[in-house]
């Protein structure tokens, strides 16, 4: 059921994935491509902020930042398994994996790669400071918009 913490909980899980994405590429190499990337993020982190934070909202502002927490940190996970697929379906394209276990290895491998160039202090820091207040907020309108 929709309600307006689910609202709010989309909008600002998407606004962090786009902004955390705009960080990572900023960070990264001039040979990897970007594409799609701040959109694919934002929308993976719009996804888990209406599925994960909007139904953990009510139950105060303690427990709203270990799920602002929590939902930033599923947002990131499932953004590294989508791109890390993606990059796996192109490079399989390409004819350079000997088998169907070896592409789905190789999936684990370019999260763990993408992974590595997260490991920023601003990056860190905004996926920490932004899942604490999107969850603070989310608790907020929950608690003004039952």
């Amino acid at each position: 059921m929709p309600t307006a913490a689910k609202l709010v909980s989309a909008v600002l899980f998407a606004l962090l994935g786009f902004f955390v994405a705009d960080l990572y590429a900023q960070g990264i190499t001039t040979g990897e491509r970007t594409t799609w990337l701040h959109e694919g993020a934002a929308v993976v982190s719009l996804i888990c902020g209406w599925r994960v934070m909007g139904r953990l909202v009510g139950k105060g502002n303690s427990a709203a930042v270990g799920s602002g927490l929590r939902t930033a940190l599923t947002a990131l996970f499932f953004t590294l398994l989508f791109f890390a697929i993606y990059e796996m379906v192109v490079i399989s394209t390409k004819g350079r994996y000997d088998g169907p276990m070896d592409a789905v290895l190789a999936i684990f491998e370019i999260m763990l790669e993408k992974g590595r160039g997260l490991l920023t202090p601003e990056i860190i820091g905004s996926i920490l400071v932004g899942g604490a207040l999107g969850g603070i907020a989310a608790e907020a309108t929950s608690r003004r918009w039952p």
